[in-house]
């Protein structure tokens, strides 16, 4: 037991958990939106997940249908989601549009931003919010306040 490594292989320290109500087809989704891999998935009652694990570039997350009764609900049954997954690409704009494509909602059209990322937000159709970003610049933290009352700020 003293060579078990406290945190899988293949994932990090974080690792985001998305409930949905669909997730065989949130599964689809992301294939087709984000070129995700199936890793594993774990059938559960009723045609629905208990459990998948899904890949996006070098990131795992997990992904399960909503379970009322174990107190797992998705977006939609909760009226939006607070959180933002956040997702850095070689091509921001490929990405976003391949997104759109395979159903995705644009909630604010890609543009380059004054902290030096090209990023824009988007809703799938399970009610997660996926930021998708590709750093143009580096910039110091001054540089960056220096460049946010531009944007108004």
């Amino acid at each position: 037991m003293a060579n078990i490594s406290p945190v899988p292989s293949g994932f990090h320290t974080l690792t985001p958990h998305l409930i949905v109500s669909g997730a065989a087809d949130a599964v689809a989704f992301y294939q087709k939106a984000f070129n995700a891999e199936e890793v594993s998935r774990m059938a559960g009652p009723g045609k629905k997940l208990m459990h998948a694990v899904i890949r996006v570039g070098d990131s795992l997350f997990m992904l399960a249908d909503e379970f009322p009764q174990w107190d797992t609900r998705g977006p939609q049954a909760i009226g939006g989601s607070p959180i933002t997954v956040h997702m850095y690409v070689d091509d921001a704009d490929a990405v976003f549009n391949q997104a759109v494509e395979a159903g995705a909602t644009v909630l604010s059209p890609l543009e380059d931003q004054f902290w030096g990322d090209r990023y824009g937000k988007l809703q799938d159709p399970f009610g997660h919010i996926w930021a998708i970003a590709t750093r143009k610049e580096e910039l110091s933290q001054s540089e960056i306040l220096a460049r946010a009352p531009t944007m108004g700020i």
